[in-house]
């Protein structure tokens, strides 16, 4: 695997596959603010890694490959599959229809309102 930076330190990576080893846990319908109501300025493609408020008091990371495009621009929704950050650690959580922050750090960035739970550990 090979490194490169962007002007901002901002790693690139070539080669190697960075889809977590296992099956998603979830399929959603990833939602993103517009910019100007507060979301991204630039399109979240598919190996996108941010946040998401699974539970009222719980923070996890996660992994989204989006099914229908390669990206999704600020204002746009796309059908994804999405990898979370030890989902043992809040069982029975995810059920079909619940909405779920999806978030940079503390700053709501979107939704991702949950399709299919592939995950029976997640399953409510």
């Amino acid at each position: 695997m090979t490194y490169s930076f962007t002007s901002n330190m901002t790693p690139i990576i070539f080669g190697g596959n960075m889809r977590p080893p296992r099956q998603p846990d979830i399929e959603a319908q990833v939602t993103f603010l517009a910019t100007d109501d507060g979301g991204r300025s630039t399109p979240a493609l598919s190996g996108y890694r941010p946040n998401h408020l699974v539970l009222p008091d719980y923070l996890t990371s996660g992994h989204h490959e989006y099914k229908d495009k390669d990206q999704v621009l600020p204002g746009e929704s796309a059908i994804a599959d999405i990898w979370f950050l030890a989902p043992d650690q809040y069982p029975h959580s995810m059920q079909m229809g619940a909405v779920i922050n999806v978030q940079e750090g503390s700053r709501l960035v979107g939704h991702a309102k949950v399709v299919k739970t592939y995950n029976k550990v997640l399953q409510a």
